[in-house]
């Protein structure tokens, strides 16, 4: 058996290899340091810099914000996308004669290709790579069909201009249950003698409207179209003339008061 004395020592020597893991208070104590020598580099200024890096163009200025380089332009994919607006038998001529004022609008604004199917009685909107406006097909097809519902051209250029004008369509059956004679005179109230009712209205209210038989359309803004419908109701019920113009009035003194 080995002596006492040379068991110690071996175990000695295993001891003196074996690293000995650190205390609490001593790795706290790391910590403590390692942060605060932190804290001070980057109260002094001393950070590292961040290099951009071939994937990400970002910089770091003196405050420690980002700073990004500027967008680059590139090449936008676009899709062409068409409509097609019938134009009614009774608006191709009105259409033909008309069609020198109706397409500048279309190609030169929306840059939309445009053109005229006498065949299939419609007019067509084709987007190009010239298109701009993500809405352009939309407030061309509105544009036109404003026109085969009977509006002037100048009136229908609007849509083109200003955002908030819309149409709204409606037919007098769907005000009261008419027939015959009880038709053709709502239809009298509505437009008045040589249509001084209408031309009242739409002073009025700062509307476009068009009586095509049956059927009342209003090109506005929706409180002015509002003010329009209401008035063309009244007529329809039977209200006389005189009580209409007075609530115009009423309502034409507090769009002055608005504006």
């Amino acid at each position: 058996m080995p002596a006492p004395t040379a068991l110690r020592q071996t175990a000695e020597v295993a001891m003196a290899e074996t690293p000995v893991a650190p205390t609490m208070s001593e790795q706290d104590e790391e910590i403590l340091i390692d942060a605060q020598t932190s804290a001070d580099q980057v109260s002094a200024g001393l950070a590292p810099e961040i290099e951009p890096t071939q994937d990400s163009d970002m910089r770091i200025d003196e405050e420690g914000r980002p700073l990004f380089t500027p967008a680059k332009d590139t090449s936008r994919v676009y899709r062409v996308e068409s409509r097609k607006v019938p134009v009614p038998p009774h608006r191709m001529t009105p259409l033909k004669a008309s069609w020198a004022r109706i397409y500048p609008p279309l190609v030169e604004h929306l840059k939309l290709q445009v053109r005229m199917n006498i065949k299939n009685r419609a007019v067509e909107l084709r987007t190009s790579r010239f298109t701009t406006d993500t809405e352009a097909l939309q407030k061309g097809e509105d544009f036109v069909k404003a026109f085969t519902l009977g509006f002037d051209v100048d009136d229908a250029i609007a849509l083109l201009r200003l955002d908030d004008l819309y149409i709204r369509s409606f037919e007098i059956r769907d005000i009261k249950a008419l027939n015959g004679e009880h038709l053709s005179r709502a239809i009298g109230r509505c437009a008045g003698k040589d249509g001084r009712t209408k031309f009242a209205i739409e002073n009025a209210t700062r509307t476009r409207i068009v009586i095509a038989d049956q059927k009342i359309h209003l090109l506005g803004a929706v409180k002015n179209v509002d003010c329009a419908q209401q008035a063309i109701v009244s007529l329809i019920l039977g209200s006389p003339p005189g009580k209409v113009y007075g609530n115009l009035r009423k309502v034409a003194s507090r769009m002055k008061e608005r504006f």
